[in-house]
């Protein structure tokens, strides 16, 4: 299956000779073996894109194909790893090679030689079919791996050993029904372009919990659900990935840097391991995996890289785990589609971009979902799938940004007016939105309380009438407001300050349970429905909003969860008083 190399356009690489290769197949290009993938045939010449630099290749090196497509290894050894766009191990491959990366490196990208020991959870004897777990491996001390049958198998145990095994010594035999015999190791193969087999696709029922306030109140996201983050640059789009990341309610977190600056990169892999999981105590990388093919690498592996991240949380969505997938950023990604597509020389569609840039984004996205494993029970796994965007001049009229608002259900729009004012996460709150909320009201209402969906809507009317109250004041000042909406905006400002403001860096604000989330609405609607009432009853405007609990209620939010409830009952006595004062001075 060998060819030999005709032309060299950048990463693309155009090799006579490749009649037995097939459409995606993975090549070993030049004799430095650079890895590569066939992206277009015409008659025997194949369009390869490189996933590695291409200088210093000529024409009439050899080309080799594998006969197999672009696949990842999927076994123990994928938690706490960081991989590059093709799942090579960049730890493995440093040690090797030094902080310089050399090209054409072959590593597996699950070590062979670490020893993994496996229990086994299935008897000889056992029918078994695809995603029937067999065993498990304890991988970190927060992950047990699940070990699968793989899909399009099944079968009876014939033996099925327990022990310390590497990832490619046979674990079990299973008798195919055809008779034949096929051995199982703690690993198997799959497709990056091809979507894991499940059961059935289930309705998302229960939302993502991530502490951030402006997410789980006014725009959240289910387990199984897609959102996007489009925002100009300096909006903070890392910082909120970042934070789901890290406080998301996932069994599993995959972070993909596609594309981003290299040293924010730096900061994701110096920081995860030393933060500490809430949930667990452990470090957070026990179970994470990050894929860095930040804008510095190979163009082309900025393509592979996304499929790479999504077969890795599919396969762990598979084994019942709820998994978070982080994308940062889709555009970086669409770049490099256009880039490949110029140099193939297709017609180029809207700013250049390939006509079929739509159809890949859904292909990636409806990826996503909560669904019924393969497996003899009822298996239930879901994979969350978050995606930032980066709109060149912040303009989400582009085609990466539209395209990916046609598939997503969440938007949350980041606005650099928010972000110069120093108000993060800077989540615009009349241009983003959530298609999640009103199915999961019944969740709300069972689980935390039935005055959340009333709190949650009287926020959103407050803020959207304050933005109407901003055009008058622009226009005639604020002296020529009634009294009721003074105190409207006051209310509102209290909303954006107290309670979607919230600081990344602090050890209490920067993650929000629910129940805390519910009290800060419930004393900020409290405040103005008192103060309300007190202006109805002849109450003063200024002593209304120059009240000291006011600065209480805005301090809420750094109160340990510990005392939040004797706090609350404090602030609530405070303001009773409060306001009995101003009356009873009114009355004199």
């Amino acid at each position: 299956m060998g060819g030999t190399i005709r032309k060299i356009a950048g990463p693309l690489v155009i090799a006579d000779n490749m009649r037995d290769a097939n459409l995606f197949d993975v090549v070993r290009v030049s004799k430095q073996r650079l890895i590569g993938e066939i992206i277009e045939m015409h008659g025997d010449a194949a369009s390869i894109q490189v996933y590695e630099e291409t200088s210093g290749l000529a024409p009439g090196e050899p080309v080799e194909s594998t006969g197999a497509p672009l696949s990842v290894e999927l076994g123990p050894g994928l938690i706490s790893n960081i991989y590059d766009g093709i799942q090579r191990p960049l730890e493995d491959i440093m040690r090797i090679s030094g902080s310089n990366l050399h090209r054409g490196v072959e590593v597996p990208s699950l070590s062979r030689e670490k020893k993994w020991t496996f229990t086994p959870k299935a008897k000889v004897g056992d029918k078994v079919s695809a995603g029937d777990i067999i065993g498990v491996v304890q991988e970190t001390d927060v992950v047990e791996h699940r070990i699968m049958i793989p899909p399009r198998t099944e079968g009876v145990i014939k033996s099925i050993e327990s022990g310390d095994f590497t990832v490619d010594e046979v674990i079990a035999v299973i008798t195919l029904p055809t008779g034949k015999e096929k051995e199982l190791t703690l690993a198997q193969k799959w497709p990056v372009r091809v979507q894991r087999p499940y059961k059935r696709k289930l309705t998302p029922d229960a939302p993502l919990i991530t502490g951030q306030r402006v997410i789980d109140t006014l725009f959240p996201i289910t387990k199984g659900g897609v959102a996007s983050v489009p925002g100009p640059f300096g909006s903070g789009k890392t910082v909120v990935q970042h934070q789901l990341a890290k406080w998301a309610e996932a069994d599993i977190v995959v972070y993909i840097g596609c594309g981003e600056r290299g040293n924010e990169m730096t900061d994701v892999l110096n920081e995860f391991p030393e933060l500490i999981d809430p949930k667990t105590g452990k470090s957070l990388m026990e179970r994470t995996v990050l894929i860095a093919n930040t804008s510095d690498m190979p163009v082309a592996a900025r393509e592979a890289s996304i499929y790479t991240g999504i077969t890795i949380a599919e396969y762990f969505r598979d084994m019942g785990y709820s998994v978070a997938l982080m994308a940062d950023s889709t555009s970086r990604w669409a770049e490099a589609l256009r880039e490949m597509s110029g140099r193939l020389e297709e017609m180029p569609g809207e700013e250049g971009y390939p006509a079929y840039l739509g159809s890949r984004l859904a292909q990636f996205y409806e990826r996503a979902g909560r669904v019924e494993a393969l497996c003899s029970g009822d298996r239930i796994g879901t994979l969350s799938v978050i995606g930032a965007v980066s709109p060149p001049g912040g303009d989400i009229s582009e085609p990466v940004s539209q395209a990916t608002l046609r598939i997503v259900k969440v938007f949350w729009g980041l606005d650099s007016s928010l972000a110069y004012k120093r108000h993060f996460p800077a989540v615009n709150w009349l241009t983003s939105y959530s298609l999640y909320v009103d199915s999961l009201s019944k969740w709300y209402d069972s689980q935390i309380s039935p005055l959340w969906m009333q709190c949650r809507a009287r926020l959103m009317q407050l803020l959207q009438e304050e933005a109407e109250l901003e055009e008058i004041v622009k226009l005639v000042g604020m002296d020529a407001l009634s009294s009721p909406d003074r105190l409207k905006l006051e209310a509102a400002r209290s909303i954006r300050e107290d309670f979607l403001h919230q600081n990344a860096f602090h050890e209490v604000d920067t993650y929000t349970p629910l129940e805390k989330q519910l009290m800060m609405m419930q004393l900020i609607l409290e405040f103005y429905d008192r103060s309300k009432q007190a202006l109805t009853e002849g109450a003063d405007i200024e002593s209304l909003v120059k009240m000291n609990v006011r600065e209480s209620i805005g301090r809420f939010k750094y109160v340990p969860v510990n005392d939040i409830h004797k706090q609350f009952d404090v602030i609530c006595n405070d303001l009773e008083k409060e306001i009995s004062d101003i009356m009873s001075k009114g009355g004199d």
